[in-house]
C-alpha cells in the first residue's frame, strides 16, 4: 500500500511563490519514481516534474526554470517550489509513484496518486 497525500496549494499572485508538499507512506517508497502533475479539468492531465528512483530528475519544458521539484527522504516527503508563478500554472496538482528507476511525466505509468491540491495564480 501507498498513501500520498498533498498539501500546500493556495492562491497567489502572478510572481509568486508556493511550495506545495506530497506525504508518502509505503515500503520502499522512497526508491520509487515520484512525481508531480498537474490538471485543469476537461485538460489532459499534464506531467510537471519527477524524480526517478534513481535520483534523476526532469521537468516540463513550461516550468523548467521555475519549480524545483525534491524530496526529503527521512520524511518521505515530495515537495515542488514553484517561482514565479504565472495564471498558466493555475491547475490541481497531484503527486504520484511508482517502482520505476527512470523518471517519467507520464502519468500512464503511475499508479499511485493523491488527491490533489489546488493552485490558483491571479493575474
Amino acid at each position: 500500500q501507498v498513501d500520498l497525500v498533498e498539501s500546500g496549494g493556495d492562491s497567489v499572485q502572478a510572481g509568486g511563490s508556493l511550495r506545495i508538499s506530497c506525504a508518502g507512506s509505503g515500503y520502499v517508497y522512497s526508491g520509487y519514481s515520484k512525481v508531480w502533475f498537474r490538471q485543469i479539468p476537461g485538460k489532459q492531465r499534464e506531467g510537471v516534474a519527477a524524480i526517478g528512483g534513481n535520483g534523476r530528475i526532469i521537468y516540463a519544458a513550461s516550468v523548467k526554470g521555475r519549480f524545483t521539484i525534491s524530496h526529503d527522504n527521512a520524511q518521505n516527503t515530495l515537495y515542488l517550489q514553484m517561482d514565479r508563478l504565472e495564471p498558466d500554472d493555475t491547475a490541481t496538482y497531484y503527486c504520484a509513484a511508482g517502482p520505476y528507476a527512470e523518471p517519467s511525466t507520464d502519468p500512464a505509468e503511475f499508479l499511485y496518486w493523491g488527491q490533489g491540491t489546488q493552485v490558483t495564480v491571479s493575474s
